[in-house]
């Protein structure tokens, strides 16, 4: 019989109170269902926490209360959320701005000369040293075939195979930049 007494008893105070409450809460969060769904829930809290309340606890104050603390709980959720949203943006902005410097500041040629130009270096370091240094006075120093072959002391067809030999390696290396030979035509010809 008590149980159904206290039932009758949360029944009553949920039909006196239930308006108050909601108004109180949506004076603050400023949503009717959040309120709404803050009052019913500091309604079961005190349901629940019921049996420790002394006899003589005020309980719609009690209850106001955890409205009260819901309300800043929910508040500061909002806040720290918004911050941390306004932090993302500001990182997204950041981002963005760097990116758009970066796309403003970026030389496509230059990067894929500086690009095919490490490539060619490298390649060139991996072939023997003669044909390396015919290429390098061949291309690099616009010596003609006969100009180095006079001062290697070796005949123009050497001259002409070193240079088709370090012509297939740089082909091979650069086979992913093929359509970029047309920029560098002094190299490939």
């Amino acid at each position: 019989m008590e149980e159904k007494h206290s039932i009758e008893v949360f029944n009553q105070l949920f039909t006196n109170y239930r308006g108050r409450f909601v108004h109180f809460a949506q004076t603050y969060v400023g949503d009717v269902m959040v309120a709404e769904d803050l009052a019913i829930e500091s309604l079961m809290d005190y349901w629940e926490n019921r049996n420790q309340l002394a006899d003589n606890s005020n309980i719609p104050a009690y209850i106001l209360t955890v409205i009260k603390h819901k309300c800043l709980n929910y508040l500061q959720r909002i806040r720290t959320g918004e911050e941390v949203v306004k932090y993302l943006k500001g990182c997204d902005d950041w981002e963005l701005d760097l990116r758009i410097s970066t796309l403003e500041a970026c030389d496509p040629e230059r990067i894929f000369c500086d690009e095919i130009q490490r490539i060619v270096e490298e390649t060139l370091k991996t072939l023997p040293s003669q044909t390396r240094d015919i290429f390098i006075r061949s291309r690099y120093k616009n010596q003609n075939h006969k100009e180095i072959a006079e001062s290697m002391n070796i005949s123009t067809k050497s001259v002409e195979f070193h240079i088709t030999k370090a012509l297939k390696v740089l082909r091979v290396a650069l086979k992913d930049y093929f359509s970029m030979f047309f920029l560098f035509p002094h190299l490939f010809n």
